[in-house]
């Protein structure tokens, strides 16, 4: 007599890890508006499209850890859909003008960061070593969201909010800087695990 099991349900189309797949499909699009960038409609488009991307990376979390959809896929592709939406957006951005001069090397900070952390990540992983995220990194992550978003509004926002731009720029800054103590802060942690690993 055969025995019929049911079907178990792939994680994989989960509601979390649809929200996580929204914000992938969130950064061409972006990309996309933004190569208008005089365009104040594509401008304001992508600030809608962008913001909606933020939102999903509190609430993938948040539904995957409430209604226990927690998974491989999802933990693998969450980092990479954040460091994507931020790194194509600040190209984007240094690109139109909108970051320019000294805040460039903001922008610089932000991506080299972003590199040094996944590398260590990948490099501890190996070592079934886990990277947790710190009350600090989860600041940096919501300065630097909410900066980006300002500054994607670029001229359009100027309109509605006028020094729109300056107070990007500032919290661009901020973000770096909490960006260069998270970065030191893991770079401490992985470099111990190193040393432990090698005795």
């Amino acid at each position: 007599m055969n025995v019929v099991l049911p079907r178990r349900r792939s994680t994989a189309l989960n509601l979390a890890n649809l929200l996580t797949y929204g914000r992938l499909v969130a950064v061409p699009v972006v990309v996309a508006l933004l190569f208008w960038p005089q365009d104040e409609t594509a401008r304001w488009i992508a600030v809608a499209v962008f913001v909606a991307a933020a939102i999903t990376d509190y609430l993938d979390g948040y539904v995957a850890r409430t209604y226990a959809q927690s998974s491989a896929l999802g933990r693998m592709l969450d980092p990479i859909a954040d460091k994507l939406l931020v790194a194509a957006s600040l190209l984007m951005l240094c690109a139109d003008g909108t970051i320019r001069g000294l805040s460039l090397w903001a922008a610089i900070v932000i991506l080299c960061r972003e590199i040094l952390v996944s590398g260590l990540r990948e490099y501890l992983a190996e070592l079934k070593v886990g990277v947790p995220v710190s009350r600090v990194a989860k600041w940096k992550t919501g300065v630097q969201l909410v900066a980006l978003g300002v500054l994607i509004a670029g001229p359009a926002g100027e309109r509605v909010l006028p020094g729109n731009g300056t107070l990007g720029l500032v919290l661009l800054w901020v973000a770096a800087a909490l960006t260069l103590y998270t970065g030191y802060d893991y770079m401490r942690s992985g470099i111990r695990h190193v040393i432990d690993d090698e005795r």
